[in-house]
């Protein structure tokens, strides 16, 4: 315990600029996940129509650069097919056979865990030494099981949820 304590002491004498200027590190599974998602469900909703990558950032709220990042994953995925002809952007296959799986695949680096490790637990203290053999297994079977979940998760299941509220709004195209 003193050991532990001594070693706060001194991080916050010594780092106390850096402690405040502390960036926090995010999960590995980024906005590029959700705007995947996004886009796969705006294809479907939108799907009589050209649609562009212009269009696309418009309904996700984000510079169509970021848009066109990701729909390059979801292409290089086969998840949809890009022309730039009449057709625009479309689905490869129907919604119902995509899993959030397939998305999270296409668009994250799944080799990677989405738990960010804090750099330099204390090797003198009891619980910094240990921290890492205490947590990395569960911390790995966690991720296992989310993405398990979404290997069952279709996202025409997010689609027809989308589809189910636009249509209790009144939105015009239903």
């Amino acid at each position: 315990m003193k050991t532990c304590k001594k070693y706060i002491d001194k991080l916050i004498d010594e780092r106390y600029i850096r402690y405040i200027n502390y960036k926090k590190v995010p999960m590995q599974i980024t906005s590029k996940f959700t705007i995947g998602v996004h886009v796969l469900c705006a294809l479907e909703y939108f799907k009589d129509e050209k649609v562009t990558s212009s269009f696309l950032a418009g309904s996700v709220g984000v510079n169509p650069v970021v848009v066109r990042m990701v729909m390059s994953d979801l292409k290089d995925a086969g998840l949809i097919d890009i022309s730039q002809g009449k057709t625009g952007i479309k689905l490869t296959r129907p919604l119902d056979t995509i899993t959030m799986y397939d998305v999270y695949r296409a668009v994250e680096d799944v080799e990677e865990s989405i738990f960010n490790f804090h750099d330099n637990p204390n090797p003198a203290c009891p619980v910094g030494k240990n921290i890492h053999a205490a947590l990395d297994d569960k911390l790995f079977d966690i991720k296992v099981a989310m993405e398990n979940e979404m290997k069952k998760t279709h996202i025409a299941s997010v689609y027809q949820t989308i589809r189910s509220n636009a249509m209790l709004e009144g939105d015009k195209n239903e």
